[in-house]
């Protein structure tokens, strides 16, 4: 189902012609969603895993995200110019056209419920980065439970980052995961079908409200 964005900035759409130019299932797309901040010292940890893993990357770095303001404007040009074109960086993105796109792989996320449910519905494996509220929760559901993903447990280090990325995109890991994905894409799909076990949650509720009179 197709709908209208919910952001309040504007969704850069050239990184869809650039996906179009990426190999499929190669690229990891990495947002942390519209609330969450991040450090210096955390951005080059971050900039430094993706490049260091050698894959190509679409990175939303949303305005405000930065402790640093000045950091759009001056880092991401130098950084990109270096890799040679692997990477793409953009203030918004599409996020659910991005995730259906046969380009990307895997999907870095703070695990939000909203972009874990996306990530879902489009059979996408995620490296989870919760940072709080119910993404924690939610991220050991990716990991532990559902099996469709990769907590960054040891930390937010270059290291960790490029381990974390290969074994979701190059590793055998990767593809079980893509798998048991695409399997629980599936199941989600029966779930909101009519008579499916979402579908019949919504009546219930519309139900309820409306016995009150």
């Amino acid at each position: 189902m197709t709908s209208s964005s919910s952001s309040l900035l504007a969704e850069d759409k050239s990184c869809i012609s650039w996906l179009d130019e990426q190999s499929p299932k190669s690229v990891i797309y990495v947002s942390f969603g519209s609330l969450a901040a991040t450090s210096e010292a955390e951005i080059l940890e971050i900039a430094l895993g993706l490049a260091y893993s050698e894959q190509p990357f679409l990175w939303v770095v949303r305005p405000g995200s930065v402790c640093d303001p000045e950091w759009l404007e001056k880092s991401p040009s130098r950084f990109l110019e270096a890799l040679e074109g692997r990477g793409k960086i953009v203030k918004w993105a599409p996020q659910k056209e991005v995730l259906a796109h046969p380009a990307v792989g895997a999907f870095w996320t703070h695990n939000g419920w909203n972009s874990t449910l996306e990530s879902i519905s489009e059979g996408v494996p995620m490296l989870c980065m919760p940072r709080f509220a119910e993404q924690g929760v939610n991220a050991r559901n990716v990991s532990n439970v559902w099996r469709v993903g990769v907590h960054l447990n040891g930390g937010l280090e270059r290291e960790n980052i490029d381990r974390a990325i290969k074994r979701l995109l190059v590793e055998r890991e990767g593809e079980e995961m893509r798998e048991g994905a695409l399997a629980l894409k599936e199941k989600a799909s029966v779930c909101v079908k009519q008579d499916g076990s979402s579908c019949q949650a919504l009546d219930a509720l519309v139900s309820h409200i409306l016995s009150f009179k």
